[in-house]
């Protein structure tokens, strides 16, 4: 079994690997009706613009990460991996649906016996005198050499809830089966490679824009080393990514990528700053998405400034706390998991530990002519 990836092709390599790498290059058009492909609810209704924002709310307080691709829903691949004949079968219907030669691609491409191989990316290696600069400049390249994935299928479930140690577990996954990843999967794929770097500190950094009146999601990992900003990511747009360590603030670094939406005509409109995740991989805490909410539009660029110096310290306070112990490999079977533990560390924080800015919530006005339905997806 074989599949393309803008136009190369990826061969089954063993029974643990169903594709060396996977993708279909695509122009995704606009959100089907359909939710359902042969009875299997995965795929996100397209939805209205009324009350999108509330239910997007009420899905990040339950820990769930935004299923759409640029507003484009998509589907989920929780069968794991080799990808299940139900999932494969799903994904080539969803690439019929929304590809404009959708079946002419199909049996263009499970049809051919004599498509080309492409080289799968190895995890890159340092010696001990590299750089950090360098370093981060080889997972980027890493990261990238996967490229994104324009299947409509995202291969790896991410569920930003689950501990720290279970999601190394996915993106240890990922580094062996080599597939093309979405925002998400690169965060947690970068915090990974990047433990080994003790004087390297990541955090999650979400953006909303919205476009059109429509409203679109990017996650990327925030990085600080010895006093400068940086960004591990991946995205269609190469200045929405990776950003070099070079940033002297962390609203420096906001900016370059406020700056960067501008070029799409995205308006910036909210962004959520998590805190520095553990270097511990079996580390049972949770990552923390969300410790700053910053209402971009009803903050002044001196009042942005200051949250974003407030949040800075409040990571380099938390650098001092000790972490969650970690479960102890041979603790008594019938103590359970320790996320079921009613007295365990780990817990959501609720919406009123969070910091808000800008809590009152003001009426967008009626979005203007969406140039005839085109989105440009970031």
């Amino acid at each position: 079994m074989s599949v393309t990836c803008c136009g190369r092709v990826h061969h089954c390599a063993s029974p643990r690997r169903l594709m060396d790498k996977a993708g279909i290059g695509m122009c995704l058009s606009q959100p089907q009706s359909k939710s359902k492909v042969s009875g299997v609810p995965m795929l996100r209704p397209a939805q209205s613009l009324e009350g999108v924002e509330e239910r997007d709310e009420e899905q990040e307080e339950d820990g769930e990460e935004d299923m759409r691709d640029g507003g484009i829903p998509f589907f989920v691949n929780r069968g794991g991996l080799p990808v299940n004949e139900e999932t494969w079968e799903r994904m080539w219907k969803h690439v019929t649906r929304i590809h404009p030669d959708g079946e002419e691609v199909e049996k263009r491409i499970r049809g051919a016996t004599d498509l080309p191989k492409i080289p799968v990316p190895t995890v890159p290696t340092y010696q001990p005198t590299t750089s950090v600069p360098h370093r981060l400049e080889a997972i980027q390249t890493y990261v990238r050499d996967l490229q994104y994935n324009h299947t409509g299928t995202q291969f790896f479930e991410i569920k930003k809830s689950r501990p720290l140690t279970a999601l190394m577990d996915i993106a240890k996954e990922m580094t062996r089966e080599c597939l093309p990843i979405k925002c998400l999967e690169a965060v947690i794929l970068g915090i990974y490679l990047t433990n080994s770097m003790p004087t390297v500190e990541r955090f999650p950094i979400s953006f909303k824009t919205q476009f059109s009146g429509s409203h679109f999601r990017h996650i990327v990992l925030g990085i600080h080393s010895s006093g400068r900003f940086g960004a591990l990511g991946i995205s269609r747009r190469v200045d929405l990514m990776f950003k070099p360590l070079k940033y002297r603030t962390l609203a420096d670094l906001l900016q370059e990528f406020q700056t960067a939406y501008k070029g799409y005509w995205h308006t910036l409109r909210k962004v959520k700053i998590g805190q520095y995740v553990s270097h511990d991989p079996h580390s049972v805490e949770q990552i923390e998405w969300k410790h700053s909410v910053l209402d971009v539009e009803k903050l002044s660029k001196e009042e942005l400034r200051k949250e974003l110096e407030r949040h800075t310290r409040d990571m380099r306070l938390k650098i001092g706390k000790p972490a969650p112990v970690s479960p102890n490999k041979d603790r008594r079977k019938d103590m359970g998991s320790p996320l079921r533990n009613p007295g365990s560390p780990m817990r959501k924080n609720s919406r009123s530990e969070r910091r808000l800015s800008g809590e009152k919530k003001s009426l967008d006005p009626k979005p203007a002519a969406d140039m005839n339905g085109y989105q440009i997806r970031v």
